[in-house]
């Protein structure tokens, strides 16, 4: 029996018993051979491309056809190609609105224009559609027979903040009536608005929306066949780039022995890379990818040493090392944790050693007091469950929202982007955003619903759940609808932070935003259980070939 066995024989442990990993070493076959881009396929980029850019160029930005292109563009994943033109373009369609306020009575061109313009961080008031409304406040039943102005609208209401009550209305009116046509709609259409229903362009992530629109847009009878061809090759080049990072991520784990040094935890390394894509998608962007994508992994690991493994006895040592911050507390804390303060210790020497060759090696230190904090608040957590406290809402909210690692992730992440950020913004993104708060409880409340039932199957510290049900007297449903209701203001803050934070860049405040989006598309704990929905995700993105979505 092995050291690890015997201390885990001798002591009884919370064990989660998780599902081992499900790909294993599938993407180690994803040699550089395998995934180099071929120079036909750079060269017919190029050209798709200039033909793409020439057309939206082109095409007058009063038009309709300005709005559709733009917003297709941006749907099949490709508008980090023309993010200039598109800048320029909607700056023009916005201008052109402020100084004459047409009276197009066409709503799905209004939607349209009005989510397009508020993406990029324009104000547009919402008065644009009382137009569409009758004297008693609500939205007139001629529209339900336009089903795409229907959509359009369902679509731009979730660019709502506070006050705007013409918003609320219009989402629950285009809920209420997109789901009780949607079962007699034809084909494109159907799958069109039950897409919509399941997962709205604004909270949905960027490269898995990107890889269902693409099978979504080749059946619309109007789309852009040189967009779809152009956004599928782009698909398909990024995809071969994912594959080979995925590939040296893969060696990587090997090389950590997971399955004999971390038995306890969640084994999920290509679900890691999946999340930290969706927060980078763009090539630029490739140490950022390998760098968080490592960082989620081992906050896996530790989450579920805290969570499902170790004793509080073990913790305390634990946690003290990793505040410490140091190797020589190694010798502190118990041995079969070694492996993992060393992985700990090896991620910071690392990024400090990659960030030297940039000037930026102080700028780790943030990423660690945030380590810090994070480690200390699931102690925190432990020390709850061990004297069997529930405590007050806003109380396990002040440390929930550190153990969700939120906050750390968005600051690693702004650390190795490889932009520029002032100390600044740099300082008023940790300390004062609403936009990195808002998505920090987003994740909290999300994962508190989503794995309720499943935590309170075993020995586990109490959620927001229980804290709700305990100080107020609620029910389980009244817990679960303050919590929905939470998120849907917190949502409001993150719109209202990109319309008035207008000095901050766009992306100083996207990683926030893209790891809201990452929490919203969670329907179950599928992280946890990623044999299902999560494991289809990926193989979308990872495995399949963008030429067997049936596109066309």
């Amino acid at each position: 029996m092995s050291q690890l066995a015997r201390v885990h024989a001798t002591i009884t442990r919370p064990l989660a018993n998780y599902h081992p990993n499900v790909w294993g070493d599938y993407f180690l076959s994803y040699t550089h051979q395998l995934t180099e881009i071929s120079m036909q396929e750079k060269v017919e980029l190029e050209e798709l491309k200039e033909k793409v850019r020439k057309m939206l160029v082109e095409t007058p930005d009063k038009s309709a056809q300005k709005l559709e292109l733009i917003d297709a563009i941006q749907r099949l994943g490709v508008t980090y190609h023309f993010e200039n033109e598109i800048k320029s373009s909607v700056q023009n369609i916005f201008d052109e609105f402020e100084h004459n306020e047409n009276d197009d009575d066409d709503l799905y061109i209004v939607a349209l224009r009005f989510r397009l313009v508020r993406q990029q961080r324009h104000y547009m008031s919402p008065d644009v559609f009382k137009k569409f409304i009758n004297h008693d406040g609500k939205f007139k039943e001629t529209l339900t027979k336009d089903v795409l102005g229907l959509l359009s609208l369902y679509e731009a209401a979730h660019l709502r903040v506070h006050g705007e009550d013409i918003l609320e209305e219009a989402l629950t009116f285009t809920t209420t009536h997109l789901e009780s046509m949607a079962p007699t709609l034809d084909n494109s259409l159907k799958v069109q608005v039950s897409e919509a229903l399941s997962q709205p362009i604004h909270t949905n992530v960027r490269r898995a929306g990107a890889g269902k629109y693409l099978r979504i847009y080749g059946n619309i009878e109007a789309h852009n066949s040189l967009l779809l061809k152009f956004a599928k090759l782009d698909f398909h080049i990024l995809q071969k780039m994912h594959q080979r990072e995925l590939s040296e991520l893969t060696r990587w784990w090997k090389d950590l022995d997971f399955v004999n040094k971390f038995p306890y935890a969640r084994d999920r390394l290509v679900e890691c890379y999946f999340w930290a894509t969706e927060m980078f998608l763009e090539p630029k962007y490739r140490r950022a990818r390998r760098t968080l994508a490592k960082l989620l992994y081992i906050i896996t690991i530790i989450d579920d040493l805290y969570d499902a493994c170790a004793t509080y006895d073990e913790l305390v040592p634990f946690t003290d090392a990793i505040e410490r911050c140091d190797i020589s507390a190694t010798d502190s804390i118990s041995p079969y944790m070694r492996p993992l303060y060393q992985l700990f210790m090896d991620y910071f020497d690392e990024m400090e050693e990659e960030l030297t060759k940039d000037g930026k090696a102080d700028c780790v230190n943030y990423a660690k007091i945030e380590a810090k904090k994070w480690i200390k608040s699931y102690l925190k957590e432990v020390e709850w469950l061990k004297a069997g406290t529930i405590p007050k809402c806003e109380e396990y909210k002040r440390n929930a929202t550190l153990t969700i690692s939120i906050q750390m992730i968005i600051v690693t992440s702004l650390i190795v982007l490889g932009e520029f950020i002032s100390k600044d913004t740099f300082e008023w993104m940790i300390n004062e955003s609403l936009v990195a708060r808002a998505s920090i409880l987003i994740n909290r409340l999300k994962d508190d619903i989503i794995g309720h039932e499943h935590e309170q199957q075993r020995e586990h510290g109490a959620s927001f759940i229980e804290c709700y049900m305990k100080e107020y007297g609620a029910s389980k449903q009244e817990a679960y609808a303050e919590a929905w209701k939470e998120i849907a203001n917190a949502w409001k803050d993150i719109n209202a932070e990109y319309l008035h934070a207008t000095e901050v860049p766009t992306f100083v405040l996207d990683p926030a935003l893209n790891a809201a989006r990452l929490a919203d598309i969670l329907e179950g704990d599928d992280f946890t259980n990623s044999k299902n929905k999560l494991k289809d995700i990926i193989t979308l993105l990872f495995v399949d070939s963008v030429n067997s979505t049936s596109c066309e």
